[in-house]
């Protein structure tokens, strides 16, 4: 069994696609898979969440959802607001501990970045992917900007004793500027290791995503994505453009 947690360095990263391309990687080597999501805030009760993304591009179908809030903020305030109960950190925990009993691979897709609160007691992503003892996929974006987020996140992740996975950029760009073309071996150097992939830019509406995932993921996670041949075709398109 393995619990692996799929955080970001903020909202709108790209986590559900990741999270998707790894659990259909995973299904695709006929491995049982389950993802979480401990709390989807921002839909009504009968609309879908990340998760019915997760379904409809992985066809994993093994889903997990333990609160659901209709306002768009984080789950703490989102259950404040709306009067519901908050989850707790410990049956959080504890219903993926019994679900990774029976499974090759859980997946825990969070909300928003990692120091998000989920409930009244301040506990986050970061809380929960320590007590289950497990490693951290990093989602990070591609542009101006991620650097810092990604510093912040991975200092917080080196105090509290996490292990990073993993760093993958959740959309890469069709036409990549400068910026996002440089950060590939900055981001490399933060995490101590080459990224571990880059999904390309509208992989959640491509004719073949498992295609999409095999491409866009490191082998790690099913994947033949090659960190040092992206980084040359990296350096490559910057020479291009500066000629």
């Amino acid at each position: 069994m393995s619990i692996l947690v799929v955080t970001g360095t903020g909202t709108d990263v790209g986590k559900t696609v990741v999270t998707a391309a790894v659990a259909a990687l995973a299904a695709d080597r006929r491995s049982t898979v389950a993802v979480v999501k401990p709390a989807q805030t921002g839909v009504g009760p009968d609309e879908p969440g990340d998760l019915a993304e997760v379904r409809r591009l992985s066809t994993v179908d093994d889903l997990h959802e333990y609160a659901r809030y209709p306002d768009p903020l984080s789950p703490e305030a989102a259950a404040r607001r709306s009067g519901l109960p908050a989850p707790t950190v410990d049956d959080v925990a504890r219903r993926i501990r019994s679900l990774a009993e029976q499974r090759d691979l859980v997946l825990v897709e969070g909300a928003g970045g990692l120091l998000v609160r989920f409930g009244p007691d301040g506990w986050t992503i970061a809380d929960l992917t320590r007590l289950l003892a497990a490693p951290a996929l990093l989602v990070v974006a591609a542009g101006l900007g991620t650097l810092n987020h990604t510093a912040l996140t991975l200092e917080v992740m080196a105090g509290r004793g996490i292990t990073l996975s993993g760093i993958v950029v959740g959309s890469w760009p069709r036409r990549p500027d400068l910026a996002a073309r440089v950060n590939v071996d900055d981001l490399a150097a933060l995490g101590g290791r080459p990224i571990a992939g880059a999904l390309a830019e509208g992989a959640a509406a491509a004719p073949d995503f498992l295609g999409a995932a095999r491409t866009g993921l490191s082998p790690a996670y099913g994947g033949r994505f090659d960190a040092a041949d992206f980084g040359v075709q990296m350096h490559a398109s910057a020479e291009d453009r500066s000629t």
